[in-house]
């Protein structure tokens, strides 16, 4: 089976439990090249694909911790470059001999980087700028982010950039395209560093930047058409999300009615979401789909469940035999078709959903160096012995590549632009039991919120808005009546992948405007918050 390595070169990033180790995903990407993460406890014979370069990431650990995590040695015997960033340097000088400290002067922030320039002995003309530096000038500015580092270098190893206290803060190997890099390259503090990632990438690596939305769409259509063959038929998870609706898109343009889109309605979907879904993918789309209202199985599942990963596993197990039960339906109606005179159409094998990379890098625990941050309900809360297949065809896709495609797919941009919308739904924005009172309480919040976004203009400068009901309540006043009624939280980010995101700085009246309306239209609260916090150390959802 046709694989996306197979398609694209690869930049494989072995991450360490750093937090920017996705960013380096991302600048690999932003120069047009496939990269994957994975743990830096990969083992490369385990590899199905060879890489065309490989970047250790940073790590919040030192080399010389006895629980530290290390890299496959066999890395350094692939025969592609290496290049280890902070932590990465550390490790790849102290798998060579080098030796690694911790510093006199730590340096957390900006640094003046000296490009050093090798005077080795093959070079009988003079000095010249190591490949990876090459054309960026004799110093740069570059971030900082460490406790330890190299206090001598390994051997056949040489110097090309220092800063003020790092005197190996740039090394590389004097045959082999082994690079270290003390810095930060992939955060936009380092002003240049964008620019020695794609030294690395497209120079040294020689990856073709052939990554893009547009060679995407033809070669996913054709490996969707190779995995399910001439006759296979796929049910697809759809919310109205970009996320899923554009999953949907792809899978009907390459397998047309073979596809039938299914949205589940669970009981905990925005206010008059199945029918808004429905029309937008039925009749503007073009997508045939079926709307599945199990309500009430939900509910009664989710009732008194307060911990938002068994929230999260109960949804995700319950959405797999709704969907089972759909494919039973739908391969019992084709039989009649088909006894009809109808064409055969195959088995119901497939089941799509709209996974995306933040997803997957979100789920996983990295064995040492990083924990699960939470459970996505499409990636860790499926059931173990489901009798269909996955399908994920943005299983690698960042946000705001997912959009590109969209539109790409002629998708409208009202459609493409809307904000994300988890799986699990309101369930995991109620801090508490589930219960169908709560659900309209935060269904009728929320719309106010998004509603007044929208009228104000503000809608597509935010990146995700949503409201959060909490499980407290708190002492207001109502027509000079003491009242003791819910809180809700307003959340509002921006952000590029989501895997780091900024609160939105609102205009005061907009906010003013917001809160008046939910708490005099919305009984039962009286009070409303607005969430200022970051990520890190937040996450965008709340639980």
């Amino acid at each position: 089976m046709t694989e996306i390595h197979d398609q694209f070169d690869t930049i494989l990033i072995l991450d360490f439990g750093s937090q920017y180790s996705h960013l380096i995903t991302r600048r690999c990407r932003e120069l047009k090249v496939y990269a994957e993460l994975m743990p830096c406890t990969q083992k490369i014979k385990d590899l199905n694909f060879k890489p065309k370069g490989v970047v250790l990431s940073g790590s919040p650990y030192s080399v010389y911790d006895s629980d530290a995590p290390h890299v496959d040695p066999a890395v350094f015997e692939l025969g592609v470059p290496v290049l280890g960033i902070c932590y990465g340097l550390q490790e790849m000088a102290w798998n060579m001999g080098g030796a690694v400290s911790k510093c006199d002067h730590r340096e957390y922030g900006f640094a003046q980087l000296q490009v050093v320039k090798f005077e080795g002995e093959a070079q009988s003309s003079g000095s010249i700028v190591d490949a990876l530096f090459e054309g960026l000038g004799d110093e740069m500015q570059v971030w900082m982010s460490h406790g330890d580092q190299l206090s001598s270098l390994p051997s056949d190893f040489h110097v090309i950039g220092r800063t003020q206290t790092a005197p190996f803060a740039a090394v590389t190997h004097n045959s082999k395209p082994f690079y270290g890099i003390q810095f930060h390259a992939e955060v936009t503090h380092s002003k240049r560093g964008k620019e020695v990632i794609g030294r690395f990438v497209l120079n040294i690596c020689q990856c073709q930047p052939h990554w893009t939305m547009e060679e995407f769409i033809g070669k996913e259509i054709s490996r969707i058409r190779e995995i399910c063959g001439l006759k296979g038929r796929v049910i697809g998870a759809v919310s109205g999300g970009v996320d899923s609706t554009v999953a949907a898109k792809l899978m009907h343009e390459a397998i047309g009615d073979r596809f039938h889109a299914i949205m589940v309605d669970n009981g905990v979907l925005r206010l008059n979401e199945a029918a808004q879904v429905h029309k937008m993918l039925s009749e503007d789309l073009g997508v045939k789909l079926t709307v599945v209202d199990a309500s009430e199985e939900f509910l009664g599942k989710l009732k008194d469940v307060e911990d938002p990963e068994q929230k999260r596993k109960i949804i995700g197990n319950t959405f797999i035999h709704v969907f089972e039960r759909e494919a039973t339906r739908i391969e019992k109606e084709a039989e009649e078709e088909e006894l009809k005179g109808a064409e055969k159409k195959g088995r119901v094998e497939w089941l799509l959903q709209g996974t995306l990379y933040p997803d997957v890098i979100e789920s996983i625990s990295f064995k040492g160096p990083s924990a699960t941050i939470k459970t996505h309900h499409n990636v860790g809360g499926l059931l173990k012995d489901m009798k269909l297949k996955l399908i994920e065809p943005l299983r690698e896709l960042f946000k705001d590549e997912v959009r590109a495609l969209g539109r790409l797919l002629g998708i409208p941009a009202h459609l493409v632009q809307r904000h994300p919308f988890p799986g699990p739904g309101l369930a995991i924005r109620i801090l508490g039991p589930v219960t169908l009172e709560q659900v309209q309480i935060l269904q009728k919040a929320d719309d106010i919120y998004i509603s007044e976004i929208r009228k104000a203009g503000l809608y597509d400068e935010i990146s995700q808005a949503f409201a959060v009901l909490l499980p407290v309540k708190a002492v207001g006043v109502m027509g000079d009546k003491r009242t003791y009624e819910q809180v809700i939280a307003l959340r509002a980010v921006q952000s590029e992948d989501f895997m780091t995101a900024d609160w939105y700085c609102f205009p005061t009246d907009v906010l003013r405007r917001i809160s008046s309306r939910i708490t005099n239209e919305v009984a039962g609260v009286n009070r409303i918050t607005y969430d200022i916090s970051s990520k890190p150390p937040a996450t965008v959802e709340w639980l």
